[in-house]
């Protein structure tokens, strides 16, 4: 595993972390506690030690089953990113909670579920800019992290993109930025690299798989069952993506290298990438995302 420091935090992060959307049961299946179990052991055993989560993947269910884990383990070992704006309601079904006061109900909530004292990185969670702009949430954020709630502040954008919210993320006291980026999706190079350069903000980049088009599983014709959150995504654009994956498959990818690791390692390029937190379903697939951390970056 390589390891990368997450912005002006000092902390030094694998550069695959693990993401843990899928845990809530919106990405085509449900997970059992022994399920998640394996799947942290297999990160642990890989040298993984960034965990992100969130309040609404399922009603703190994720949070939950990461909780339990972490129990019954070295909790020191982890990094645990979580974030806050939501109330989840049913599958891909959300209120928008982001109030001083609702935030500091879900930052309680989160700490009992994961079952720690300290949240590692608390991050605001893909909200419009009006909720942003609101000097009493990030007063309270404030207070929360001298109260010992939280050590550190990032800001989980949402995927239509916020300029605004990375450029003035550190003047509300954040120190990390957590982006879709992936080989099919290169706005942050723009609207967000520039920004975490100049104020040493970490990067961690969410979707690094392009929701498992750049898996190398799925050809054109793939669909997904209503119960997975890829099947919202628009047929036309789905096959427009899975054909170019197809042409990045022949033209970039290396003969020999697995498109997945390659897909990881691209996002990696950039030392201001801090880590890709891809999600994964079997200990398998975890092995195969900590293995692209031996690749070299490709160029």
């Amino acid at each position: 595993m390589r390891y990368r420091i997450l912005g002006s935090t000092g902390w030094r992060v694998s550069v695959i972390g693990l993401g843990t959307w899928q845990f809530g049961g919106e990405w085509g299946r449900e997970f059992s506690q022994s399920d998640v179990d394996a799947i942290l052991d297999a990160a642990a055993e890989r040298g993984v030690n960034l965990i992100d989560t969130a309040e609404c993947y399922g009603d703190h269910l994720s949070e939950r089953l990461i909780g339990d884990y972490l129990r019954r383990h070295d909790r020191s070992k982890w990094i645990v990113a979580t974030k806050f704006g939501h109330r989840f309601k049913g599958f891909l079904d959300r209120d928008d909670r982001f109030s001083a006061r609702d935030m500091r109900e879900q930052l309680d909530a989160s700490r009992r579920t994961l079952g720690v004292e300290t949240i590692d990185l608390y991050q605001f969670h893909s909200g419009s800019d009006v909720a942003f702009e609101n000097d009493d949430l990030w007063a309270m954020l404030a207070e929360q992290k001298r109260a010992g709630k939280i050590r550190h502040l990032g800001i989980s954008i949402a995927g239509k993109g916020s300029e605004l919210q990375a450029r003035r993320a550190r003047s509300v006291g954040a120190e990390a930025l957590q982006v879709i980026y992936n080989r099919l999706d290169r706005r942050p190079e723009q609207m967000y690299f520039p920004h975490a350069k100049l104020h040493q903000l970490g990067i961690l980049a969410r979707v690094p798989l392009a929701s498992g088009l750049l898996s190398g599983k799925y050809r054109p014709g793939t669909s997904f069952p209503a119960n997975d959150v890829r099947a919202t995504i628009e047929a036309k654009k789905m096959e427009q993506d899975l054909a170019e994956v197809e042409r990045i498959r022949r033209s970039e990818v290396p003969p020999g290298t697995a498109l997945a690791q390659w897909s990881l390692a691209w996002c990696l390029k950039d030392p201001r990438v801090t880590a890709v937190i891809p999600g994964c379903k079997d200990p398998a697939q975890v092995a195969a995302n900590a293995a692209a951390a031996d690749l070299e970056f490709p160029g």
